[in-house]
Order: structure tokens, then C-alpha cells, then sequence
């Protein structure tokens, strides 16, 4: 019904001014035009639509170029075939412009998913406190986004194949073996598909998520970029742990923020049996409250374990994160060290000897080393 329509078209066009050529040029130039004014119109009607929606009104925006062109190369694919052309000439230049339309619209698919995507994650920012909603939501739309670009482009790679008589052929003859060519496929593509697969199971249930805290193979980082089939861990070094999506989906890991940023931090002193425990309970709590990385939730302090020449003793602290944590039992470590050297010298580790009868000149048994050595 197009084809006829663009002959009778061209033959009043002809009739009309005298000229074939003439009648040609001005063939391309109206389905140009149309195609541009019918786009327009198109796009003017969206917009009121989507008049208080901005996600809508971004993707219009860029958009909007793409399909424009899109749209003209319809228009030449319609009026074509009432060129006189010759035929085999005329049907290469028809398919090329058919690839090229359908491309457009990949790109313009593309354009939109990724417009929406960045959309979506400048509602929710990473960059706060509590962040635990905008790291899920930012993980399954980086993982929803990529799976998405892959689809559209496969989609868009195999209709511009389809076009061509001889790869048409070549699909059929594919059905007909379908049973050995997908085992050779689906053997050959198993790592593809097992981390593509796997993507698709941390979107939907999230084991990890951006700016995670994980342990992994010994390492302890940030989760920094989920792919399609990797995760890049950024280590506190500074280096980039490149680890395969079905990594989390088959063998275990720790996650320190599965549910919330905030984290415990151990600190670990070996003192001497006379430490003033209960002393230092309350000097954990003035060091604490006096910091602005602790988050006011835990301040404990305990003896864990006594050895034949020292105690351990065990302070245990809350921080908002990681990095707030690991800086808070830092400066705790060295506040609570310089106290005890300070106020209480007895409570550092001493290394004790017993001195039988016969000893140096002016030592007794029982007398610790130290103060054998003073003399």
C-alpha cells in the first residue's frame, strides 16, 4: 500500500512539473519535510503529556535527535521504490536505509535506558549517612541498565541481520539443527550466561550492593562498579579487586553492611596485671564521648584473656562506617596508650624474672628485672 502510494505520487509530481528529476527531488524533499513535521508533532504531544514528569521530559530531550533521523529514513524507505531506479540498485540502498533506521532506534533505546537510569540514581545519593536505600537502588538499576543495553542490542543486531535474504536463510537452516547448535552454544557461552545469570540474582536479592564493605579472598574494600559479569572491589590500598559475579552467588564472602553502615571496632591492648580496669572503663567513655567519629551506640571494654605475663584487654566501639571505624580505634588505640604511660606506668607489659639466692650484688629473689637492671 506504501509502494503505490509514493507511485501515484511521483506520477502526479511528474505530471505536474514535466521533469522526471524534478519530480524525484521533490519526491525526497517532501517525504523529508513530512517526516520532520510528523516527528515534531509527535514529540510536541508527548511533551504535554508528560508535561510534570522530568524523567519524560530528559528522555524526549535526547531522544530526540536520533529519532528524528530515524524517521526520515523511513520516509526514503516509503517513496524508494517509486524512484526509477534500477531494481537491484534500489533494493541495496532500501536495505541500507532500513539498517541504518533500526540502528537509530537502538541508539535512541539506548539513550532512553540510560537517561532513566541516571535519572533514577541522582534521586538517590550514595554520598549521604544513611545510604542504605540508595545503595539498593543503585545496584539494581547499574545491573538492570547493562542487562537491558545487551538485550536492545542484541535485539537490534539480529532484526538488521534479518533483513538480508541470505542470513534469513542461514536462521532457518539454524532452527532446523537446533538441537546440537544449542548445545555447542550453550557450552561454548556457559561462563556468559552463568555471570549474566548471576547479575540478573544479585538485582533481584542483593547479597551485595554499591558502595558495600566486603571481605573478599582476604581482601577488605568497597564494592565500587557491578557489571554484567564482574564486580571491581576498590581495596583501602587503593588497588582494584576484579572478582566474577557467580563468585557471590557460589562461595561465601562478608558483607560488613548487609543491613546498615554502621560497624563495631575491636580494640586490643596487652597490659600488665596491675592495669586499672575500672579506670579505664571510664576513660573509654570520656575519649569516646569527647570524638566525633563514634556514634554514641557502643563503648564497652572488658578483659578477654590473661596470659602468664600479660592481659588482653578488649574495647569495643561503634561508628557510623568502616573508614569512621578503623579511624576511631586508631586514635582511641594511641589516646588510651598515652594515658596509661601517662597516669598509670605499672599497667604496661613488664617482663618479670625470679633471681635465685647467690644473684648480683644487691638483688634479692623475687625482685623484677627492671628493677634489677635500675640499680
Amino acid at each position: 500500500m506504501s509502494d503505490d502510494l509514493a507511485l501515484s505520487w511521483y506520477a502526479q509530481l511528474r505530471t505536474l512539473t514535466g521533469s522526471a528529476d524534478l519530480a524525484i527531488v521533490l519526491v525526497f524533499a517532501s517525504a523529508i519535510v513530512l517526516a520532520i513535521a510528523l516527528h515534531a508533532g509527535a514529540f510536541a504531544l508527548l511533551r504535554h503529556l508528560f508535561n510534570g514528569e522530568g524523567m519524560a521530559r530528559t528522555i524526549l530531550k535526547r531522544i530526540a535527535g536520533p529519532t528524528r533521523l530515524a524517521m526520515i529514513l523511513l520516509a526514503l524507505v516509503i517513496v524508494l521504490p517509486a524512484i526509477e531506479f534500477n531494481a537491484e540498485f534500489g533494493e541495496v540502498v532500501r536495505r541500507v536505509l532500513k539498517v541504518g533506521m533500526l540502528i537509530l532506534l537502538g541508539c535512541s533505546a539506548v539513550i532512553a535506558i540510560n537517561a532513566a537510569s541516571r535519572r533514577i540514581e541522582r534521586r538517590h545519593r550514595i554520598d549521604v549517612e544513611d545510604n542504605l536505600t540508595a545503595r539498593r537502588v543503585h545496584t539494581q538499576i547499574n545491573i538492570l541498565r547493562r542487562v537491558a543495553v545487551i538485550i536492545v542490542l542484541l535485539l537490534t543486531a539480529g532484526t538488521c541481520l534479518l533483513i538480508f535474504p541470505a542470513v534469513q536463510a542461514f536462521g532457518v537452516s539454524l532452527f532446523a539443527s537446533a538441537g546440537v547448535a544449542g548445545l555447542v552454544l550453550g557450552f561454548a557461552a556457559r561462563p556468559i550466561l552463568t555471570n549474566l545469570i548471576a547479575g540478573m540474582q544479585i538485582a533481584l536479592t542483593q547479597p551485595i550492593r554499591i558502595d558495600d564493605v566486603l571481605i573478599v579472598e582476604g581482601e577488605w574494600g568497597w564494592v565500587e562498579e557491578i557489571t554484567t559479569t564482574y564486580v571491581v572491589l576498590r581495596i583501602w590500598d587503593q588497588r582494584r579487586l576484579i572478582v566474577p559475579l557467580s563468585r557471590f552467588i557460589e562461595q561465601p564472602f562478608e558483607n560488613w553492611t548487609r543491613e546498615s553502615a554502621d560497624i563495631l571496632g575491636v580494640v586490643l591492648w596487652h597490659l600488665d596485671y596491675r592495669a586499672p580496669i575500672a579506670e579505664m572503663r571510664q576513660m573509654l567513655e570520656e575519649l569516646l564521648y569527647g570524638n566525633q567519629l563514634w556514634n554514641g551506640k557502643v563503648a564497652n571494654l572488658q578483659v578477654v584473656e590473661s596470659g602468664p605475663a600479660t592481659i588482653t584487654v578488649r574495647a569495643l566501639v561503634s561508628a557510623r562506617n568502616s573508614p569512621m571505624a578503623w579511624d576511631l580505634r586508631c586514635e582511641i588505640r594511641e589516646q588510651m596508650i598515652a594515658w596509661l604511660r601517662a597516669e598509670h606506668p605499672e599497667a604496661l607489659p613488664r617482663v618479670r624474672a625470679a633471681l635465685a639466692d647467690g644473684g648480683p650484688a644487691g638483688a634479692k629473689a623475687g625482685k623484677s628485672l627492671e628493677d634489677v637492671l635500675a640499680r
